[in-house]
């Protein structure tokens, strides 16, 4: 395969890519753009492998053999992983994405000079005017003539930090949303961890450098291996569990970066386009969760939510009122409009089947149902979009963080299924809490407010809700799948 050709190939699949995550941007339209994106990657990998054995038949096994062994894995975890997971699972891809940049990296620059010269030698000779055959020089001569660019060198040590980092955070960032014992949800700090990470950085940072201008001290690319390992389990393990939307949208975009320099490593066109997509994309994300939290990147990444507080809450008066499915069902049934506000809780119970049967058991009776959704709802961006869009809610009664509230005051039925810290009123009126300034669902505003959860303990920011001691809010207390089942069964049989 030419190089012309090897090249219009991957314009093509960088355009597919491009249509792909613009699609991806709506909901109605998402599953195509993944399929879309998906025929870009395979049309990339495919003329990669053809371009490297020459298009012989080798190469048709090659490629054969791992997309058989790919399609398997991925086929298992589509099938075997519930959906209640997605966000683990998001995390493990992003460390795959960044321990393959990583490998590729140090193979790259484990390779023999003369095996990297190699095509370019054959241009050599191809294009050579000389006559006497005897004038030109070996492959061994052109390759210690011709060094390893040093960009190509800095972005071998790039892609090696970057890579690591986001492998052993993205481990960490699973073990949190799994529940280990050795990630625990909590966010874990340290004298002297911002100083430590600080250092890490900078020495990753002085160290690629360092090999750009001294192509042979390999053990300066050992060192920001060990380095970018470290500094990856720091930057996560501090973070808490009411954070992971961000996380999980960082290092989705540290994988794109690592994976583009490691195309710079490679000198290949898709690699780096297709990183670059990757890596803005995650930052735009990013970016777009912290303001849906009201925070700056630094304070999620250093801030310490979830940590123990010590006051900052409301001072609660009042007892919550708890009430019974029965009297919610009875509640429902008289009510006109019903915002149905969904959360990590429901994800944990699984109940989004139960939450669209009730939901269709009250548009029978004439109810108008909407559900509201914050952009950082559960564990990861998307989260109740994907649960609810598995059960087969309808793109249209899906109204995101502003549309919400506008239809809140006029609702006579808030129900919240699980979510905790985006519907607590402190985030609106106490300068003293840490969630002050984050824009929430005004759940509160409703005529009545039916919270469904196990327990009045706080959400992941470790703050009690002020919300479950107000008048017009009565708990009922239970698993989320359990207590909307008896609800839609009350109200059959009213």
């Amino acid at each position: 395969m030419s190089e012309n050709v090897l090249t219009l190939i991957y314009l093509l699949a960088a355009v597919l890519f491009i249509f792909g995550l613009k699609m991806l941007s709506k909901v109605p339209t998402a599953a195509r753009g993944n399929r879309i994106s998906a025929a870009g990657m395979l049309l990339a990998t495919v003329a990669t492998f053809f371009a490297l054995t020459g298009g012989t038949a080798i190469s048709l096994i090659w490629v054969a053999v791992a997309l058989a062994i790919g399609g398997l894995i991925g086929l298992r975890m589509a099938t075997k992983v519930e959906m209640t997971a997605m966000p683990q699972m998001v995390a493990l891809l992003n460390g795959f994405g960044g321990v393959a940049s990583l490998l590729v990296a140090c193979g790259d620059y484990a390779l023999p000079a003369t095996l990297k010269a190699a095509k370019s030698y054959e241009r050599y000779v191809e294009g050579s005017d000389v006559v006497d055959a005897s004038l030109l020089l070996t492959l061994e001569q052109f390759a210690a003539a011709i060094p390893v660019p040093w960009s190509s060198l800095l972005a071998t040590g790039l892609a090696a930090l970057i890579g690591g980092v986001t492998f052993t955070g993205s481990l960490i960032a699973f073990g949190k949303l799994q529940g280990t014992k050795w990630a625990p949800d909590a966010p874990v700090q340290f004298a002297g961890q911002k100083a430590i990470i600080g250092v890490l950085l900078a020495g990753g940072l002085i160290l690629s450098v360092f090999l750009a201008v001294q192509p042979d001290a390999w053990f300066s690319l050992l060192l920001i291996v060990v380095m970018a390992l470290v500094l990856g389990v720091l930057l996560v393990i501090g973070i808490g569990g009411a954070d992971m939307p961000v996380v999980i949208a960082l290092l989705n975009s540290y994988s794109g970066i690592a994976a583009a320099m490691a195309g710079f490593v490679l000198n290949n066109y898709a690699l780096i386009i297709t990183g670059s997509l990757v890596g803005a994309s995650g930052l735009i994300l990013t970016s777009i969760m912290c303001k849906a939290m009201n925070r700056s990147l630094m304070n999620v990444l250093f801030g310490g939510m979830g940590s123990a507080v010590a006051g900052g809450g409301s001072a609660i008066d009042g007892e919550a009122k708890e009430s019974s499915p029965e009297d919610a069902a009875i509640v429902l049934e008289a009510a006109e409009q019903i915002i149905i506000v969904p959360g990590y809780g429901m994800a944990v119970a699984q109940a989004q089947h139960a939450v669209k049967e009730l939901a269709q058991e009250l548009e029978k009776r004439g109810k108008r149902v909407y559900y509201a959704i914050h952009p950082v709802a559960g564990r990861m961006p998307g989260h109740m979009n994907v649960l609810l869009a598995e059960a087969g809610v309808e793109y249209d009664v899906l109204l995101d963080l502003e549309p919400s509230n506008a239809q809140l005051p006029q609702s006579d039925v808030a129900l919240v299924i699980g979510a905790n810290d985006v519907t607590n009123p402190d985030a609106r009126t106490n300068e003293q809490s840490p969630l002050y300034g984050m824009p929430i669902l005004d759940v509160d505003m409703a005529r009545t407010v039916f919270v469904i959860k196990r327990s009045l303990n706080p959400g992941f920011a470790g703050i009690q809700n002020p919300l479950y001691f107000l008048n017009n809010t009565r708990m009922v207390f239970g698993d989320a799948k359990k207590v909307v089942t008896e609800l839609a069964g009350e109200l059959e049989g009213i």
